[in-house]
């Protein structure tokens, strides 16, 4: 046989499948799920760096201004952070349900869960909204029209003894309290407001069965992504609204 035809041979046998899912430069799925979760961690730490940067920041800035910030601090809703705390932690029990309806290729509880998530995103975002509302109403947004004098004359609540001001210096660095406050959960909305626009996407896709073939990578990862936007919330939560809250 000549090899004119043998290359006809070779160019008549069938060829392996190849998954549609599968990137050329990889030689299996697994491989390419592995590189994927390998530069979905590498994301993560560097939002641990990022918000690390910011945590650190707060803490020294409270050290110097220690009276600012825990007036700062008493101007801010427990109730509400309380709220918004339980939101989120339930909305990574929905997160983790998806993921393993994933896993196990239930269509339906994969999108009810995703869907639910999304719900409580919103529902986080709607109370965090209030808070920002209500700062914008006594003045207290940095900037030129930020009200430092509430502090020096702080008003009585209904049937509650007025609280001691500050002195007039001391007030001014409230300023820096709310800075932070509003970079801080400024960021974290932001993270928040991408994952929703994620979830969006991975709800259409679920609803044309996406995720029904085993490639689950996105929803895995994504799982990682929204504990970790929840897991900063568990770290602003006390340091922003609970600490020396009782004096």
């Amino acid at each position: 046989m000549d090899s004119h035809a043998i290359a006809l041979n070779h160019a008549e046998e069938p060829h392996h499948d190849h998954p549609a899912h599968l990137r050329h430069h990889f030689v299996s799925l697994e491989q390419q799920n592995e590189t994927v979760s390998f530069g979905m961690w590498l994301f993560l730490l560097t939002e641990v760096m990022f918000f690390g940067g910011m945590f650190t920041a707060y803490l020294i800035y409270r050290n110097w201004y220690y009276p600012a910030f825990v007036a700062g601090s008493h101007t801010l809703s427990i109730v509400l952070g309380t709220v918004n705390t339980g939101v989120l932690i339930t909305s990574s029990f929905t997160m983790a349900m998806g993921v393993w309806c994933a896993e196990t290729k239930r269509q339906k509880g994969l999108i009810v869960s995703l869907v639910l998530t999304l719900i409580l995103g919103f529902a986080f975002l709607g109370i965090k909204a209030v808070e920002y509302q209500e700062k914008f109403e006594l003045h207290h947004v940095p900037g030129a029209h930020f009200d430092a004098m509430s502090f020096v004359h702080p008003k009585a609540e209904a049937g509650q003894p007025a609280e001691p001001g500050l002195p007039l210096d001391m007030a001014r660095k409230t300023e820096v309290y709310f800075s932070l406050y509003f970079a801080m959960t400024g960021m974290h909305a932001l993270h928040m407001i991408i994952g929703m626009a994620l979830l969006s996407f991975m709800i259409v896709k679920a609803a044309r069965g996406g995720y029904s073939h085993g490639n689950i990578a996105f929803v895995e990862n994504f799982g990682l992504y929204w504990h970790f936007v929840d897991i900063v919330w568990i770290f602003l939560f006390p340091l922003l609204y609970l600490i020396s809250r009782h004096q």
